[in-house]
């Protein structure tokens, strides 16, 4: 079962996927994805903070590229929190994976998460409610966060958008609406 959480920056996503996690049966073991590489001091300060509000109990599996792959490593009742899918997609951009590429990992790792019995929770950030960018390779980046973004959400149970800590859920569309 697939929870998505979109939103914007420090918006309180991952404080929100831990405690959604946190409040799953106890007997579930929790897995941490994490997608982040602290590259730089300030990097490596966000990571550090990130990890301090997590339980200690919790395995943290640090995956920048293969997602897929992980999810299917875990067991299938193991909880899942994957933070974050913004850092992926700038991963997979940067290994100079093609969109194609990067679209069926998306797929891949959507359709693993939404199909296993226990919790998945992916983090993301919605890039798309901005000016549009000036550079090619930051419209790239934009377009296709929002792409792999769209496909988590149709094997979402829930998905929800995150603005200042507080969440609105999001709807699937009207069944009509995939005729326009």
């Amino acid at each position: 079962m697939l929870t998505l959480l979109l939103g914007g920056a420090r918006c309180g996503k991952s404080a929100l996927a831990v405690g959604l996690a946190r409040a799953h049966p106890a007997q579930a073991p929790v897995t941490f994805l994490a997608t982040a590489e602290p590259r730089d001091e300030e990097m490596a300060a966000r990571v550090a903070a990130h990890r301090a509000e997590r339980p200690e109990a919790w395995r943290t599996l640090e995956e920048p590229l293969h997602l897929p792959e992980a999810f299917e490593r875990l067991g299938p009742s193991t909880t899942v929190v994957v933070d974050c899918l913004t850092l992926w997609v700038s991963n997979m951009m940067e290994a100079g994976w093609d969109d194609a590429k990067i679209m069926r990992s998306a797929g891949g790792t959507a359709c693993l998460a939404g199909e296993r019995p226990g919790l998945a929770v992916a983090v993301s950030n919605e890039v798309g409610s901005g000016i549009v960018p000036a550079e090619p390779l930051s419209r790239r980046y934009r377009d296709l966060l929002g792409r792999v973004n769209t496909v988590f959400a149709e094997h979402a149970a829930d998905a929800f958008l995150v603005v200042a800590g507080r969440v609105l859920a999001l709807q699937r569309p009207p069944s009509t609406a995939a005729r326009l």
